[in-house]
């Protein structure tokens, strides 16, 4: 049966993090992302293969849409990868894991194009701070690694039809 109803906006919204940069020519400072009314957000972060420099990511938290406390947030344990020479879509994703830590160094293999999905719960930010952001450090000085960040609010619990959605980003 066939409601009409489209999944933007009734299981997720979706917007830029980051437009593709270089990260190995200076850091990018990834949106925030409001985790009202949302269960959580799901990073994806697309890196191209010409750096032999690796992928970093940094993830902070943040009590106000711009300025206010900024911190680390030491919650990422899992996160998933896929990393080849050219992603064509038949990788399968890999499992990375480590202690808990707002940061995930040496993602996949040098000179590999990456894409890389971190979940953030809602539950899991501290106490006021509603807002997220996923960075990518300064990788270096070899060659050039243009990265992206998607950021997808998903467990929407306001579901508004697309031209309706709230904003994300501050």
């Amino acid at each position: 049966m066939t409601t009409g109803a489209s999944a933007l906006g009734r299981l997720f919204n979706i917007s830029l993090g980051a437009v593709p940069a270089d990260a190995v020519a200076a850091a990018i400072t990834g949106s925030r992302v409001h985790l009202k009314d949302v269960g959580g957000v799901s990073f994806v972060v697309v890196a191209s293969a010409g750096s032999t420099d690796i992928l970093d990511v940094d993830l902070q938290e943040h009590d106000a849409a711009t300025g206010g406390t900024s911190q680390d947030l030491d919650i990422i344990t899992k996160y998933y990868y896929q990393s080849e020479t050219t992603l064509d879509g038949d990788e399968t994703w890999t499992e990375g894991s480590q202690s808990a830590a707002s940061e995930i160094t040496n993602i996949g293999a040098a000179s590999t194009e990456n894409l890389v999905v971190i979940e953030v719960r809602s539950e899991q930010l501290s106490d006021g701070f509603e807002w997220v952001s996923l960075n990518i450090p300064d990788l270096g000085t070899n060659g050039t690694k243009y990265c992206a960040i998607l950021n997808v609010v998903h467990d929407l619990m306001v579901m508004r039809k697309p031209t309706n959605l709230a904003q994300l980003n501050a």
